[in-house]
């Protein structure tokens, strides 16, 4: 339940975060919250422990701290955000592997 709980707040933290930045990084931002859904959704469902929620919020803190660094400077060069989309499709496979393995929240 704290795992549900958390998760939730890093979901509201990152919206309202985005919408007091310069929102720069349009797809990036709705990637993110996508995969948060994903992870959300995996959660409710069992599909994700909480070990593996756990580690999937951490990936995608560091994408927003990615995120923000490369936002400091005002410009988000082409190179950023390839690296930034570079990692988000890294996050994605790691949803995928980890929603469909073996492991489950009722093991």
């Amino acid at each position: 339940m704290k795992s549900i709980q958390f998760a939730a707040a890093l979901v509201a933290t990152m919206i309202a975060g985005s919408v007091f930045a310069q929102t720069n990084t349009p797809n990036i931002d709705k990637r993110q919250e996508v995969q948060q859904k994903r992870v959300a959704k995996g959660m409710e469902t069992g599909a994700l422990t909480a070990k593996e929620a756990t580690n999937l919020e951490k990936r995608e803190t560091k994408i927003e701290a990615d995120k923000q660094a490369a936002k400091a400077d005002g410009v988000v060069t082409g190179a950023e955000r390839a690296k930034l989309e570079h990692e988000e499709n890294r996050a994605s496979k790691k949803i995928r592997n980890k929603k469909h393995n073996a492991s489950t929240a009722t093991n």
